[in-house]
This record gives structure tokens, C-alpha cells and sequence, in this order.
């Protein structure tokens, strides 16, 4: 059995999967508020708390966290965690214990999907071989590249969320200049493109464009999740506030999109990950994203002929670090479970 977990800035979602006919199974999953956790041991001792007898049957673990990992050593962005795999191991009893970006299990996960978990938002040339990338908006911004060798994808982690966010329109700039002066300087892409980064595009257009707040929507906004009102109401159209604020950070998403296919040439794709996408589908499809994505001047043509895809799949990463563990475990014990399963 392999133990997988996805490690978010608001949430941990750990799995367990066996493997029939070489797929992954799901065995069970479940959801933790991160910020009740002193450290990702605890979050584990208590999902597995509920079956000790599933403790003893797993063979590796591997969590997908977001930022770099060196050395099996990785300090969290956007939470007050430092993750070592030879402290996890000794804690939790596990062997074989892996740390990857989460991007990157993403990027392991993609190949696990089924094809109904995948929503082609530009169709380009869907016959068409070559490196892809990934990009995945939720309470920070992650990038990935994932290189084609002739025979598979290999996912390359990156920090390309952290990159300079580029204006491209007058009223962009106008929002750098805001969003400098009230972050103190620096504005990286994932102040933009984010869950973060909508609440600051909202109050951008709340106080510098001066667009209406009725307060029914102040209402909603203080007593139930912000970004899921702001794009409930773009979709409903009930509030022109929230559409503009979906126009410009679907915009300014597709944009970035764009600058990953450029960067990594992605012919074999941009494929679209994260929490938010899936649940903003038809702002997705209204336009902007593409538009902005095609907004390459003379490159444009290129990226005419590269596919959009969304993950619809919130258990990607999860698919993605339980294929890396058995993986990399199968390599270092001459084991694996997943070919075991074949000969079933």
C-alpha cells in the first residue's frame, strides 16, 4: 500500500492507494485544515490512527509540498513547516519516504488521470508531441515543466509563480502600481494569480477604480469564503465588481500560461491545475484566459497549435506522489507493487 499526501497552504489531503491491473486504487482519502497541525507527522498519526492495521501495510510514502526540495529538506511557502524525509521516516515508520514539489506530483499524476478528468479549454493540435507545462492557481501560484524524452514526460519542478508579474494593459500597470505600493515593493505573478491574488485584484478595483460594493456583497464577503463569492457572482452576473475581478485574473492567468509555453516550447500542451480552475470552468471559457494566452504577437501562430487543458481531477498530485513513491521504491527495493498487480 502507498501513503500519499498533498500538502496546500490551507489544507493536507492524504491518501492511501493499492494498485489493481497496474493502476492506482483508491483505498481512502481525507481532508485536513492545515493551520490545526503543529507539523505534517501529527496530520498522518491521525489519518492513520483510524486503521493501524493500514499503517503496517504501507510500503513508501511521498508528499508533494509547495516550494523547493533540497536534499529530502524542504521549508513550506506558505506554511510554518520544515520537512525532512529521514525525520518522517523515523516517525512515522515508513521506509521509503520521498518529499517532491507538489507541481511536480502533478505533473507524475497527469498520466493517472482519466481521460473524462481532463477538459480542453484550446484545442490547438492535439496530435501534436513535444514538452508541456503546467500551472496551478490555488492559494499560491505553482509551475512545473514536464520535458518529453521520445517516451515520457518527465516533470521538472519550478518556482515560476515567484517569477515578476508582467502587466501587459494600461489597467495592469495601473494594478502593479497599486499592488507595489501596498505590498511595500516586490509584486511577483502569484500576487496576481491566486487565491490571494483575486482578493487583491478585487480590492484594487474596490478602491483605486472605485466599482461599487453593494452590501449585500459586503455582507457575503465578511461572513463566507471571499474567492468563492468573488466568482460565484462573476458567473451569475450579479455583481459587476466580482466579473471584472474574474476578467482580470483569468486574463492574467492565461498570460502566464502563455509565457510557460513560450519558455518550454510546450507542443505537447499547457495543462491547468490548482483548486481554482475547476471551479471557475465557465469564466475559463469566456475568453480572456485565451486571448491572453494567444497574445504572443508574432508568436501567436505558435501558440495557436498548443492545447489548454484543465485538471479536473483535485486528486491529481495525490495520483502523481503515490506514482513517484511506488516508483522510486520499486527502484530501491527491486519490488513492485504496481507489477505485482499485473500478474494477479
Amino acid at each position: 500500500m502507498i501513503l500519499a499526501g498533498d500538502v496546500g497552504g490551507t489544507k493536507v489531503h492524504l491518501a492511501l492507494y493499492s494498485f489493481a491491473n497496474g493502476r492506482l486504487q483508491p483505498v481512502r482519502d481525507q481532508k485536513f485544515p492545515a493551520h490545526e497541525f503543529a507539523s505534517l507527522d501529527a496530520v498522518v498519526n491521525q489519518f492513520l490512527s483510524h486503521n493501524e492495521q493500514h499503517r503496517s501495510e504501507i510500503v513508501a510514502a511521498c508528499f508533494g509540498c509547495p516550494g523547493p526540495v533540497r536534499g529530502g529538506r524542504i521549508t513550506l511557502t506558505n506554511l510554518p513547516w520544515t520537512l525532512d524525509t529521514r525525520e518522517l521516516q523515523k516517525s512515522l515508520s515508513i521506509q521509503h519516504i520521498f518529499l517532491i514539489n507538489d507541481l511536480e506530483a502533478n505533473g507524475y499524476g497527469i498520466p493517472e488521470l482519466a481521460p473524462d478528468k481532463i477538459f480542453t479549454l484550446h484545442a490547438g493540435d492535439p496530435n501534436a508531441e513535444g514538452h508541456r507545462g503546467l500551472i496551478a492557481a490555488g492559494t499560491g501560484l505553482g509551475e512545473a515543466l514536464m520535458i518529453w524524452d521520445g517516451k515520457r514526460h518527465r516533470p521538472i519542478p519550478s518556482e515560476g509563480g515567484h517569477c515578476d508579474f508582467s502587466a501587459r494593459t494600461d489597467r495592469e500597470i495601473t494594478l502593479l502600481q497599486y499592488l507595489h505600493h501596498t505590498l511595500a515593493g516586490r509584486v511577483s505573478c502569484e500576487r496576481v494569480v491566486s487565491g490571494l491574488g483575486i482578493k487583491n485584484v478585487y480590492a484594487f478595483l474596490r478602491d483605486v477604480e472605485k466599482l461599487d460594493e453593494p452590501q449585500w456583497l459586503r455582507n457575503r464577503m465578511a461572513s463566507e469564503d471571499p474567492n468563492a463569492v468573488i466568482s460565484q457572482c462573476a458567473e451569475d452576473g450579479s455583481s459587476s465588481i466580482c466579473f471584472e475581478t474574474m476578467k482580470i485574473f483569468s486574463a492574467a492567468y492565461g498570460a502566464e500560461a502563455g509565457n510557460i509555453a513560450l519558455k518550454v516550447l510546450a507542443m505537447g500542451g499547457i495543462y491547468v491545475g490548482g483548486g481554482i480552475a475547476p471551479k471557475i470552468l465557465k469564466t475559463l471559457q469566456n475568453g480572456f484566459f485565451t486571448q491572453a494566452f494567444l497574445d504572443k504577437g508574432r508568436l501567436s501562430v505558435l501558440l495557436q497549435a498548443i492545447p489548454v487543458r484543465v485538471i479536473l481531477d483535485d486528486t491529481c498530485a495525490l495520483l502523481g506522489a503515490a506514482a513517484f513513491a511506488e516508483a522510486r521504491a520499486s527502484e530501491l527495493s527491486g519490488h513492485s507493487e504496481r507489477a505485482a498487480s499485473l500478474q494477479l
